[in-house]
């Protein structure tokens, strides 16, 4: 694939190509973590695809449609702090 081609259209998230990773910028490779990441955003696009289906037979236009939801998702917001790594097992609690 060319450069162009991947410019437009990167790696899926979730592979190696296209990681997903912390605030800090380092990867996630929990097999479970991934494993829901990717549960979950397959639920959202199976979710958005039957709520675009609705809308366009219902008369709405697409593309309005789909500008639309990404309006929504850009103004979701997390209830919640970034979630803290558990030390690595090797790692002794203080004293």
């Amino acid at each position: 694939m060319s450069a162009e081609h991947d410019r437009f259209f990167p790696a899926p998230y979730g592979t190696p190509q296209n990681p997903w990773r912390r605030p800090d910028g380092s990867i996630i490779s929990c097999t479970e973590k991934l494993k829901v990441m990717q549960e979950n955003l397959d639920e959202l696009c199976q979710y958005a695809q039957e709520a675009l289906e609705d809308a366009v037979l219902m008369g709405c236009d697409e593309d309005q449609v789909k500008e639309a939801f990404l309006a929504a998702i850009a103004e979701l917001r997390s209830g919640y702090a970034p979630a803290e790594e558990a030390p690595a097992k090797d790692t002794k609690p203080p004293r």
